[in-house]
């Protein structure tokens, strides 16, 4: 395992090594110690390498991965796994607003709490966060899963369109479009499959809620106009 001390280098290095992996190599475990909230820490991977970030970090920390394993001993500030392609990205902690923005793919799990806009556009991203998550997320959900073991806060799935989300415990409002739907068989079992691959056991998927986009707003209506 390589180790990285952002105490001692630029970050520039960490990032440089992650993207100069030969073929082949066997050096694919990267540690990376004293983040002190550095920004944009491990960005950009797109080899199946395994990062571990012992330490809280700022804006946009693995940001578009495409197939490497990610995990914060923290909390992450704005943006963590934006436009996230493949691969696993775990939060120890909290983390701040817009987490797995624009994803495409892959596993975002956070263990602590998400702010506002978490999956905001988010385009085929599997996100599970274990606390609560703010106002505004899942805004123009476009395809994916979100769940959501605690409460979620205003405006949840405003201007929804196929995303899928699951909340276990309160909603304090549905944004535009967004409504609660029947929780089907098939819906309990690929729940079941995200919080398995999530590592989380416990809980049940019968706890959940499951919504969705009512749909009307994919064409425009003027009776719909006030909310678009």
């Amino acid at each position: 395992m390589r180790v990285f001390d952002l105490a001692k280098m630029p970050l520039r290095e960490l990032n440089s090594a992650l993207h100069a992996i030969a073929p082949g190599t066997n050096d694919t475990n990267f540690e990376v110690v004293n983040p002190r909230g550095s920004h944009a820490v491990a960005v950009g991977i797109d080899q199946p390498v395994t990062v571990e970030v012992r330490g809280s970090v700022g804006y946009y920390c693995a940001g578009m991965n495409d197939g490497g394993t990610v995990t914060v001993h923290g909390s992450a500030g704005p943006g963590v796994a934006e436009n996230m392609m493949s691969g696993t990205v775990v939060i120890e902690g909290d983390a701040s607003q817009y987490a797995g923005a624009t994803g495409r793919g892959g596993l975002l799990v956070i263990k602590g709490n998400a702010a506002s806009r978490c999956g905001i556009s988010m385009k085929g991203i599997d996100i599970v966060v274990q606390g609560n998550i703010g106002h505004m997320s899942a805004f123009m959900g476009q395809s994916g899963h979100l769940v959501v073991l605690g409460n979620a806060g205003d405006a949840l799935g405003d201007s929804l369109y196929e995303a899928k989300l699951f909340v276990r415990g309160e909603v304090k409002s549905l944004g535009a479009d967004c409504i609660q739907k029947e929780m089907k068989p098939k819906h309990l079992k690929l729940l079941a499959e995200l919080l398995e691959k999530a590592g989380i056991t416990g809980v049940a998927p019968e706890e959940f809620k499951r919504y969705g986009s009512a749909r009307t707003l994919y064409n425009f209506n003027i009776d719909n106009a006030d909310a678009y």
